[in-house]
């Protein structure tokens, strides 16, 4: 019963979200949509993932909208445009990151890591292992590319964040 009060909650919330016009109001529902997958999470044993939801997306990524909202309302007959320069050596430097990256990680030996045997074989030896160290070694192993390719897109959406928010006049 409790499943389906989250479940319909982050369903009108996500609807009103998309559905009204005031902003501010659109991400007061996206916490009501967050919050309740966090609870629908808890109900289905995913603890990480429940933890992960409060602390990243309502915590960070919800406060972060927030704010622009509130800041960028007051921003009168100012354009937010970027100025690119440079982008020869910006992509330069990211293909060469790129293939340093890839070369690492097809030469490692994950599986030579005793954490990782001790980790895989933590059912057969009797004892119950957590969500998150089977999440982390998941992360370590199978998806270690795709996680730090996320990674690297966060840190350069954070970059441009930044430097769309500075005053390119006093700079």
């Amino acid at each position: 019963m409790l499943f389906y009060i989250f479940a319909a909650l982050a369903v009108l919330s996500g609807a009103y979200m998309v559905l009204t016009r005031n902003l501010l109001y659109a991400g007061f529902s996206l916490l009501v949509t967050l919050l309740s997958l966090a609870g629908i999470y808890v109900l289905l044993f995913a603890d990480f993932v429940a933890v992960l939801q409060l602390m990243v997306y309502v915590g960070g990524v919800l406060v972060l909208i927030l704010f622009g909202i509130m800041l960028s309302s007051r921003v009168h007959d100012k354009s937010v445009l970027s100025e690119s320069v440079n982008k020869g050596w910006g992509i330069i430097i990211s293909l060469l990151i790129f293939i340093g990256l890839a070369y690492t990680i097809t030469r490692a030996s994950f599986s030579s890591l005793a954490w990782i045997r001790t980790g895989a074989y933590a059912d057969v030896l009797g004892y119950q292992k957590s969500t998150v160290q089977s999440i982390g070694i998941k992360l370590m192993t199978d998806f270690v590319l795709p996680f730090e390719v996320a990674s690297l897109l966060l840190l350069i959406a954070l970059m441009g964040a930044a430097y769309i928010a500075t005053d390119k006049q006093n700079v």
